[in-house]
């Protein structure tokens, strides 16, 4: 299986405002940048959908190293929240609506396709990608 590094962020203007995502893609030394933005969302949408955007470029299945600053997404997954969301009929443990329901069933069913490793990453400290994916997600804010 080919193996993928992607970086991810989001950035929003206000909460909710104006949003804007960005992901790096690196694969056999090649890296692709892309970014979008959204007029009225909130971070975490763009947290997400920085995510989903990146997996979706890829052509066929991969191994992939999947890093974001984004404790709600990384520990989604991590700290199982989103077997016991599908469990619950998609409520959290307080009994109350998941939001982003539609991007979090999207993510699920890429992760399906990859094999996804979600590592946090301390944002806006020392790392190039991050902090050049935080850059792309703060110019694509509409």
């Amino acid at each position: 299986m080919e193996e993928v590094t992607i970086y991810t962020d989001g950035a929003c203007s206000g909460n909710p405002g104006p949003g804007g995502w960005g992901a790096i893609l690196m694969y056999k030394g090649n890296k692709k940048e892309i970014s979008g933005g959204k007029k009225d969302t909130t971070n975490n949408v763009m947290e997400l959908t920085a995510v989903i955007e990146a997996l979706k470029l890829l052509k066929f299945p991969c191994k992939v190293q999947l890093y974001s600053d984004s404790a709600y997404v990384v520990n989604a997954f991590l700290q199982k929240w989103i077997i016991n969301w599908q469990k619950n009929n998609w409520k959290t443990a307080d009994k109350k609506e998941v939001k982003n329901k539609e991007l979090w069933q999207e993510l699920i069913s890429l992760t399906k396709t990859h094999d996804v490793t979600f590592i946090k990453v301390k944002g806006h400290a020392d790392n190039e990608y991050n902090n050049r994916c935080d850059e792309l997600a703060r110019k694509a804010i509409g």
